[in-house]
């Protein structure tokens, strides 16, 4: 019974900590009885062990973990918002798939996002189906960035080269067995600032 009281007990900290590392909050009890399929009243009564044991603190409702003290100053919140096309533009849908936790150093200054690459038309660039393009929210870009522009309702990932004198934009794809595309109007949605392959 001890075992079993001790694995229950691990596997609502593995949670708190998989919630806290992609949220940046804790749960709450309703989140980890959900999220674990534990009873509500047993995962209360697991947290208070936990808090005794010293592997958490559990004052008043409140979780409150080593990561929370440790990363909060060297962590940010980035939301995760689905596909771009790298390839023919294609709609990218616009609700919050997940957070995920990114150094503060990665992501610098101003509001950023992740966007999930598909097609294969940044290849050149290191820009592969599946790959994380970490974007910061903007509604300029210089001639050359790599930006994710809004056509009508479609969005796609390429090269940005405006040019004025034809009344056109020409979107560039890193990929040599593939044209460019020309627009006459497209909304810069924000600049790419790198790829994260690691949490694909």
């Amino acid at each position: 019974m001890r075992e079993k009281n001790r694995e229950t007990s691990r596997r609502i900290l593995t949670y708190i900590k998989r919630y806290e590392w992609e949220t940046g909050e804790t749960p709450s009890i309703r989140a980890i009885a959900a999220g674990t399929g534990i009873p509500r009243p047993t995962v209360q009564r697991h947290l208070v062990a936990l808090g005794e044991a010293g592997e958490i603190s559990y004052a008043g409702g409140v979780i409150t973990t080593d990561m929370s003290e440790k990363t909060s100053s060297d962590l940010v919140t980035v939301a995760l918002l689905g596909e771009v096309a790298c390839g023919l533009p294609s709609y990218a849908e616009e609700h919050i798939e997940s957070y995920l936790r990114l150094p503060r150093a990665l992501v610098g200054n101003g509001n950023c996002y992740l966007l999930r690459a598909k097609g294969e038309s940044m290849v050149d660039v290191g820009i592969t189906p599946g790959d994380l393009v970490l974007v910061r929210e903007q509604a300029t870009a210089e001639p050359g960035q790599i930006a994710v522009v809004l056509i009508g309702e479609e969005a796609t990932l390429k090269r940005y080269y405006p040019e004025p004198e034809k009344h056109r934009i020409r979107l560039h794809p890193e990929n040599t067995a593939m044209s460019d595309l020309y627009v006459r109007d497209a909304l810069i949605q924000g600049v790419a600032l790198r790829v994260i392959k690691e949490l694909t």
